[in-house]
């Protein structure tokens, strides 16, 4: 072309969760057995909409005006239910215009990031979600920036890692948080959270919250939203229908502004993401329509109990079969649908394989793992081909750690334990291979 087309940051929206998908649907045509966990898809792992929720959903699409638009900022119904819900946590009050609604949490991650100007940053988690690292990156034409997720720690900030890197980089405007955290599935104390806003109010930052696993918790863990903690610091929550109904594919999710008329500048982000909306006319409306139907419903809160109940009895089994190995760093999770895995130092090391019988699938392996490649995305690749489990390398999560991510949806009791039984002869083998 005449001209460069791509800004620096583009090489940065990559999706390692979704990438090694193709290398096992290659494993998957040759015959290879593939047990996903690399995704956080309920549907995908045995879960179903109970049938009250889809009669309700069905009903609405006996309603016309269903098929038509709605306001650019999304159903006033649905946004005036969703803002009394956010008041009865005694914080932050808002109203139906503080809620703006997307086609889905991606659309919004993305709108955030792309209006501020590229030398404002947006400190984020590492391990990072990639849609956020990707979309802050881009944003900025370079590198995300990270603070540090302790595994020592029970996962939690590394909050003087936190506070230094704000306090010498006067580009960094706001702070991410992500509660429950994915890829950690740790749960923030309130401790935490208000230092939190002790540093945003010392540095004239605004928050952001991904609380779409907040009604996704279990072992005793319960979800503090930033409405309960921001006091007068304004902030930005992002939430979402997609997995706790489960409805992945309603692709529906929004944001709630929190004290935006504190600071002019927020105010007018806050205005520049409701005036893109409007151009586009509005977000999908059908599962806007369903969330108040849904969740007044005196089924639904009975159901979540249950289904974070059996999230949760998933969590120990994942425990009992990974806890106790000396090569990992393990921590139970409390809440959203993942467990990341830390190898401890100095286990994993180049040269290191798995067995693999089939020639096909060893050929395979060899051609995909290379000494240029993260060890622990090596190890991946190594599980993937020999014992057809795919999982997802920690290094593809803006992290300097090594390890993977597992998810905690598989529904049948056995495969899941035949799956982890899996990964832990992996572990074992692996790490002794050399």
């Amino acid at each position: 072309m005449r001209k460069k087309l791509l800004r620096d940051g583009a090489n940065e929206l990559s999706y390692e969760i979704r990438g090694i998908v193709k290398k096992a649907e290659i494993l998957q045509k040759e015959g290879k057995k593939i047990y996903w966990e690399n995704i956080g898809d309920p549907i995908q792992k045995n879960a179903s909409m109970p049938d009250w929720m889809l009669e309700i959903i069905s009903g609405l699409i006996q309603e016309n005006s269903t098929f038509g638009y709605c306001h650019s900022k999304g159903v006033l119904e649905t946004r005036e239910f969703l803002a009394q819900k956010t008041n009865t946590l005694n914080g932050v009050q808002i109203t139906a215009e503080d809620i703006l609604f997307f086609n889905g949490l991606g659309d919004a991650i993305s709108k955030l990031y792309q209006f501020l100007v590229p030398t404002s940053r947006i400190i984020g988690p590492s391990p990072a979600y990639s849609t956020h690292s990707s979309a802050e990156a881009a944003h900025a034409n370079t590198t995300p920036l990270t603070y540090k997720l302790d595994p020592e720690n029970n996962w939690y900030p590394d909050m003087e890692d936190l506070y230094l890197k704000i306090k010498y980089n006067p580009n960094i405007v706001g702070i991410l948080i992500i509660n429950p955290d994915n890829p950690t599935g740790m749960v923030y104390p309130k401790s935490i959270l208000d230092r939190f806003v002790e540093i945003a109010k010392e540095f004239n930052l605004f928050l952001v919250s991904d609380e779409i696993y907040a009604n996704v918790t279990y072992n005793g863990a319960e979800a503090i939203r930033l409405a309960e903690y921001i006091k007068d610091v304004p902030g930005i929550a992002l939430k979402g229908i997609s997995k706790e109904f489960p409805w992945p594919g309603s692709r529906c999710g929004w944001m709630e502004y929190y004290n935006k008329e504190s600071d002019p500048q927020f105010n007018a982000l806050c205005q520049t993401l409701d005036n893109a909306k409007m151009i586009e006319v509005c977000s999908t409306k059908l599962p806007q329509m369903a969330i108040p139907r849904i969740m007044k419903d005196p089924r639904y809160l009975p159901y979540r109990m249950e289904a974070n109940k059996a999230i949760g009895k998933r969590a120990e089994i994942i425990a009992s079969l990974l806890g106790d190995l000396p090569q990992l760093t393990f921590n139970k999770t409390y809440g959203a649908f993942y467990n990341t895995i830390i190898f401890k130092e100095g286990v994993l090391k180049q040269g290191q394989s798995l067995t693999i019988d089939d020639p096909k699938f060893k050929a395979l392996r060899d051609d995909w793992v290379s000494e240029d490649m993260p060890l622990d995305k090596q190890f991946v690749y190594n599980l993937l081909a020999s014992k057809g489990v795919c999982v997802v390398p920690i290094s593809s999560f803006c992290s300097d750690l090594v390890g993977f991510r597992v998810t905690l949806l598989e529904e049948n009791e056995e495969l899941l334990t035949e799956t982890f039984t899996h990964i832990r002869e992996a572990v074992i083998e692996y790490c002794s291979s050399k």
